[in-house]
């Protein structure tokens, strides 16, 4: 049973650990370095990105992040943590710093403001059947690397992709019950 970490300083933590342990694997936040050595795989949740970037650095997590994705760990980012994951960003802040990894650029908040949070059921590669879902002041992403694949698309723009040992999505899978896409992050941690 993979021992799967959740990125817990900021975020959607509580709702993505209901999920995970409902597929029967050990699921924990990290908050500290020590937690994150545990981790055979990491999701990194929706929440705000700058806020997420800027509490890493003070909880001194930010350098282990990146050793460990850069290292090969499965990361799985969701919301603003696929703008966490993405090696370049548009629209960010002055500074913002992200853990990189994943060759895409991302625009934080692409689709709007938060009154433009919107649902949308979309086809997934690697997923069987219609996915619901939940785009809350949501990226997208604007260009990929030759090694991203691009699993579903929203408004012509990729909002699902993976590359390697990383996945990201511009929307929030963890706020239903539906499980598909966590489980297809825990192929990528057991494949």
């Amino acid at each position: 049973m993979p021992a799967i970490g959740v990125f817990a300083l900021q975020g959607d933590v509580r709702e993505h650990l209901e999920t995970l342990s409902r597929l029967g694997v050990h699921a924990f936040a990290v908050r500290r370095p020590s937690e994150l050595e545990r981790c055979d795989g990491l999701v990194l949740p929706g929440g705000e990105s700058t806020t997420m970037a800027k509490l890493a650095r003070t909880f001194d997590l930010l350098e282990p992040l990146r050793e460990r994705v850069k290292g090969g760990m499965p990361t799985f980012g969701t919301c603003a943590g696929m703008i966490m994951l993405a090696d370049r960003i548009v629209d960010g802040v002055a500074g913002q710093e992200t853990i990189g990894g994943l060759d895409a650029t991302v625009r934080r908040n692409a689709f709007g403001r938060q009154v433009d949070s919107f649902e949308a059921d979309l086809s997934m590669e690697g997923v069987d059947g219609i996915v619901h879902a939940v785009f809350i002041r949501a990226p997208w992403v604007e260009q990929v690397g030759p090694d991203v694949e691009v699993l579903a698309e929203a408004s012509g723009h990729p909002v699902a992709v993976r590359q390697g040992h990383l996945m990201a999505t511009s929307f929030h899978p963890e706020v239903d019950d539906d499980g598909r896409i966590h489980r297809l992050f825990l192929d990528l941690v057991q494949g």
